[in-house]
């Protein structure tokens, strides 16, 4: 499963307002090769389920994850900071041995 933060819930729900998204769109997390410690994580909204994919919902957030992805991703909490060491999502992962100092990629 993939949970979310209470800021990473009020985050997304101020982006899909601003983006005048309805309510079939969903957060699709996913994972790429690249970025200084070999995997990349990425964000984005879409509006369509693949046959593979994995969907959950926590705190009213319904994420989306294709399933190569999932098998880096489960267990991770999406959260958001604002604060002076680095503004945007965060991904708390648990699979993840090693993470870059911006925390954008990570290795397993």
């Amino acid at each position: 499963m993939i949970t979310v933060s209470d800021k990473a819930k009020e985050k997304v729900a101020r982006l899909i307002e601003d983006a005048h998204l309805d309510d079939t769109y969903r957060l699709r997390a996913s994972v790429a090769g690249g970025g200084c410690s070999g995997l990349s994580y990425k964000l984005d909204f879409d509006n369509e389920v693949r046959p593979m994919d994995q969907e959950f919902e926590d705190k009213g957030v319904r994420v989306v994850v294709d399933m190569k992805s999932f098998l880096y991703l489960a267990g991770t909490e999406l959260d958001f900071s604002d604060g002076l060491n680095g503004k945007g999502f965060q991904f708390n992962n648990p699979n993840a041995s090693r993470e870059c100092g911006c925390g954008e990629s990570f290795s397993v």
